[in-house]
């Protein structure tokens, strides 16, 4: 569990950044320039997802039990996977109107995605996991939000034809995922 809560603390901090210290990114940006800036920026985002997945893996070795889902929790999780699936893409493909109107759909994805893996997990680590990101996703929405207001931005209505690829993109996505990528990749087969 250390190498997890190190992970997380490494990987959601770097990802805390403009929330605790916007003025302080933009001027490390400036300093140190744009390209620097994203370097490390990612070499921390890598060791820290590392770390997550390592030591996630390690926990998963001895599981603690906190309470045992009620089976239909797994289809509820179906749901919400499917809709973080559909915001990811909705983060991509532009002119759609479901980032006209919620602004910052990846982050709602990882709200999604957190809260159904919450709701179809009992365990410890899954709780620490899932817990943090969600709780992340949370700050960083509320956060994104009031920068938003405060510099006026306006995001332009979607059109249908973007927002129905979106949609169909993000159900196909979750469904090779959910059927096939989850077992191979996780070792957890969810259907």
């Amino acid at each position: 569990m250390p190498y997890l809560i190190l992970g997380l603390f490494i990987f959601l901090g770097v990802h805390s950044v403009r929330i605790f210290a916007d003025d302080w990114r933009s001027m490390a940006r400036v300093r140190i320039g744009e390209n620097a800036f994203k370097g490390v920026y990612s070499l921390l985002s890598l060791l820290g997802l590392s770390l997550i997945v390592w030591g996630f893996g390690l926990a998963r070795e001895t599981p603690v039990e906190l309470w045992l889902p009620p089976a239909g929790m797994r289809h509820a999780a179906a749901l919400f996977n499917t809709l973080a699936f559909v915001l990811l893409v909705a983060a991509y493909v532009p002119g759609n109107a479901i980032r006209a109107r919620v602004h910052h759909p990846m982050v709602l994805g990882v709200k999604s995605w957190a809260f159904a893996h919450l709701l179809a997990n009992g365990n410890l680590a899954h709780v620490v996991l899932f817990g943090a990101f969600l709780l992340w996703a949370v700050v960083d929405f509320i956060s994104a939000r009031r920068r938003d207001r405060a510099q006026g931005i306006q995001y332009a209505p979607g059109t249908l034809s973007a927002t129905l690829l979106t949609v169909v993109l993000g159900v196909v996505m979750a469904a090779v995922f959910a059927l096939w990528l989850h077992g191979l990749l996780i070792g957890v087969k969810p259907f």
